[in-house]
């Protein structure tokens, strides 16, 4: 069983990886943990926690001026 990440305005994919954290998604969909955050359930979760849901979204944060 895996954990769907949705990259908000880009693609969907089902990762593998048994008790993932927020930082495991985030690389297994190419995205530096600099440039997004995941949400469980609409809210955010630090890097280093472990994944408890079947679902998450990965928002790229924007900066600059």
């Amino acid at each position: 069983m895996g954990v769907v990440v949705e990259v908000v305005g880009g693609e969907t994919r089902e990762i593998g990886i048994e008790t993932p954290t927020a930082a495991d998604l985030l690389r297994a969909v190419d995205v530096s943990p600099h440039e997004a955050t995941v949400l469980a359930e609409g809210r955010p979760v630090p890097d280093d926690a472990v994944i408890d849901a079947d679902r998450v979204q990965v928002l790229r944060l924007v900066t600059g001026g």
